[in-house]
């Protein structure tokens, strides 16, 4: 009789398109919701943290934040404690993190948000391997979805064609109660939706041109728990827009991304990777790949751009279709900010179906969550990626002006002064509302500017010092 009042509860079957993070996390949620799960996935996964085809991002460096790591933690127990297991590394910002800013290099003072870095791979196999015990959920691989079905105001399921095997040539149906497209980037959603009669929606675009490069190396054994190291781009240098990060991942390894903007961007060689690396603003980050031992060769990407699709804008919205993650709003990647966005968005919707439940006419709420998820991470973004790119008249205006002032003053100020520097660690990792930029305190402390003068050298511990001498051969 239990039974029958929780299934009662319940909507008969949802579908996930997308087996990637956001897919996950998304049927994680569901499966509290629907009798049963299906998670519709183009590429056949692999047996252990290995990249797929369908992930080529997941080859260049990756941060969780704080607040992704909290939410994924939420909806899946057990995902921390197993990721560090696996030998991931949780750091400190600002304790843990050699960070050379516009500005300057940052203090390492206060303990402020924990960030954690990994190989992709190995993150997207922990959160797979965990939601995947539940059995309501069952993973189609190497299917394709090739489109919705139902009308404007309600989708009522998938059509699916098999990629290998018998059924290859096969177009088959499911139908769902509730349909989430998680694709990522090259979802098919608006094509999808314009067959359905609904109208486009509103889209926002703002590319750099931002290209990575990324390589792994084997870090030499007694370096191998050396600080995340990451230079900055500064708009006001002759070759805008070149950055580099080298980060600890597991198996005393390091990732390394190099990145720059449209005329500046890295190259794909092995020895111009290592000569790009020499060019930043501070040559710190090639000095310890010199001394390490190159895994694999250079990996480029170029999907970059932030694009932002504002469905939950729209008049018209079908019933029982949701659209989250990349699909919805796809950042770019140098802020580090796309998981953990993914994961609120999983998180938020949850939150509406706590209060809701799973009703497919609430999909416009499910919509407006995940919008809401993302917002001060696309505000972020843009706004400094705007930097970069020529001015359109709108930053010549008084309001942008000043709101450029108070930022850079901001920045700086959030380089030694405590009050200011704990706000911009936790908009860093998405751990507060935007708004924290304007609050009394933050003013004040922003109005004041840096406390001590700015650190043009890095701030490197004596140990971290002697290490840096006796690896790369180079007095700091």
């Amino acid at each position: 009789m239990v039974n029958e009042v929780v299934d009662a509860a319940r909507v008969r079957h949802a579908v996930v398109l997308g087996g990637g993070l956001a897919g996950l996390l998304t049927a994680a949620v569901l499966a509290g919701y629907a009798q049963r799960v299906t998670v519709v996935e183009r590429d056949r996964m692999p047996e252990g943290p290995q990249p797929r085809k369908g992930t080529p991002q997941a080859r260049h460096a990756h941060i969780l934040m704080t607040s992704g790591v909290a939410a994924i933690e939420t909806l899946v127990p057990g995902f921390t404690r197993r990721l560090l297991a696996s030998g991931a590394h949780q750091v400190t910002v600002r304790t843990g993190v050699l960070t050379c800013s516009a500005n300057g290099w940052l203090p390492r003072e206060g303990d402020f948000q924990q960030i954690v870095t990994c190989g992709r791979p190995l993150l997207d196999w922990t959160v797979r391997e965990l939601v995947l015990t539940d059995d309501r959920i069952t993973l189609l691989e190497e299917t394709d979805a090739d489109g919705l079905t139902g009308d404007a105001r309600r989708v009522t399921g998938v059509r699916i064609r098999a990629r290998r095997g018998e059924e290859a040539d096969h177009t088959g149906h499911l139908d769902a109660d509730l349909v989430v497209d998680a694709t990522g980037r090259g979802s098919s959603a608006p094509s999808w939706l314009a067959a359905l009669g609904v109208p486009p929606a509103r889209e926002e675009k703002v590319d750099t041109g931002l290209a990575y490069s990324t390589r792994v190396f084997q870090a030499p054994y007694e370096a191998a728990g050396f600080p995340l190291v990451n230079v900055t781009a500064d708009p006001g240098d002759p070759r805008p827009g070149q950055a580099g990060t080298l980060l600890p991942i597991e198996g005393g390894r390091w990732i390394v991304t190099l990145s720059g903007i449209r005329g500046s961007q890295p190259p794909s060689g092995e020895r111009e990777f290592a000569e790009y690396a020499r060019g930043l603003r501070h040559p710190v980050i090639a000095d310890l790949i010199a001394a390490a031992e190159p895994v694999g060769p250079v990996h480029q990407s170029r999907s970059t751009a932030n694009c932002r699709r504002h469905y939950d804008q729209l008049p018209l919205w079908p019933a029982g279709f949701t659209v989250l993650g990349d699909a919805a709003a796809a950042f770019n990647p140098v802020y580090g900010h796309g998981m953990s966005v993914a994961a609120k968005e999983a998180l938020a919707l949850r939150s509406v179906l706590e209060r809701h439940g799973p009703d497919p006419a609430r999909s416009r709420d499910f919509q407006r969550a995940v919008a809401g998820a993302a917002r001060d991470a696309w505000t972020l973004a843009v706004g400094q990626d705007l930097r970069y790119l020529p001015d359109d008249g709108s930053q010549r205006r008084l309001p942008a002006r000043l709101l450029r002032r108070y930022l850079a003053r901001f920045a700086r100020a959030s380089a030694s002064r405590p009050s200011v520097a704990s706000v911009a660690a936790d908009l860093y990792t998405l751990s507060a509302p935007l708004s924290r930029v304007t609050a009394p305190r933050t003013v004040l402390g922003t109005l004041l500017g840096p406390a001590h003068p700015l650190l043009t050298a890095p701030p490197l511990t004596d140990d971290e010092r002697r290490l840096l001498v006796s690896v790369t051969g180079v007095a700091y």
